[in-house]
């Protein structure tokens, strides 16, 4: 509605009405019967509808989040593990953080490189947690993926079942495509020629579509070349860093201090 000085230059009646919230206010004549109605009111009104789309907007964006959290497979153990709850207790800690932040940070970049990382290490050292941090990080913007290696080698093993609904490229493609793909678990199979192979296919077509892919893995730099296999260790090596997690197991301290505050 146009400003009341306006309205009053421009020749319409007013008339002064009273509002039972808010008082007296001058009602300008809009059309035939029709006067305007409380400022006050109407200003709240307004905001109130704003609040209310705007409450909308927030859950259709919760919602789309939970819906891309939800294909991103990401374990619910580790589902809110972010960056600012990652436990640091020493040097090496500091600086795994200070990477995985800094990739979250910088993914845009990473998309058009092609960039990744192994993150290695004794299990309960934190590198699933900083990989979860890293996906949330980014899957509002990106689609995103987090697969053990071994359900890599079933996904595609299923599709050699005369009944599959997918064939093996159907899966190859869906792997190769998403944004960031999280592989863990990394060299605790068997490492036999097949399993070289069908990890090969997967990371040689997200190395030839510049795709960033992040590796987890308890082993050392000659375990995880030797469970690879040469072809693919040499992508891996091209296109990733590879980021030690060099101190021992955290869940010790994580299930005493679980029991001190159930005590305490």
């Amino acid at each position: 509605m146009e400003p009341l000085s306006k309205a009053i230059e421009a020749g319409k009646q007013t008339r002064q009405v009273e509002c039972e919230q808010h008082g007296m206010f001058t009602s300008v004549n809009i059309f035939r019967t029709v006067w305007s109605r409380c400022p006050t009111c109407e200003d709240l009104r307004h905001k109130a509808e704003q609040e209310a789309v705007e409450r909308g907007r927030v859950l259709a964006e919760r919602e789309r989040l939970q819906q891309k959290l939800g294909r991103a497979a990401i374990p619910k153990r580790f589902i809110g593990r972010g960056f600012d709850n990652f436990t640091v207790h020493n040097e090496g800690q500091a600086k795994a953080l200070e990477i995985a932040q800094a990739y979250a940070e910088g993914f845009d970049a990473h998309m058009k490189t092609g960039r990744g990382l192994v993150l290695s290490g004794k299990p309960g050292t934190g590198k699933s947690h900083l990989a979860a941090a890293i996906l949330q990080s980014v899957l509002a913007r990106h689609a995103v993926l987090y697969v053990t290696c071994m359900d890599v080698i079933r996904m595609v093993r299923e599709t050699w079942r005369k009944d599959s609904p997918e064939s093996e490229r159907d899966v190859l493609q869906r792997l190769g495509r998403m944004s960031l793909l999280v592989i863990d678990e990394v060299g605790v199979q068997y490492g036999t020629e097949g399993e070289q192979t069908i990890l090969f296919d997967v990371l040689d077509l997200r190395y030839r579509e510049v795709l960033p892919t992040i590796l987890m893995t308890n082993q050392d730099l000659t375990g995880m070349k030797q469970f690879l296999g040469e072809r693919t260790w040499d992508r891996i090596r091209e296109t990733c860093r590879w980021v030690p997690f060099e101190w021992e197991s955290y869940r010790p301290q994580a299930r005493k201090e679980a029991i001190e505050g159930k005590q305490a």
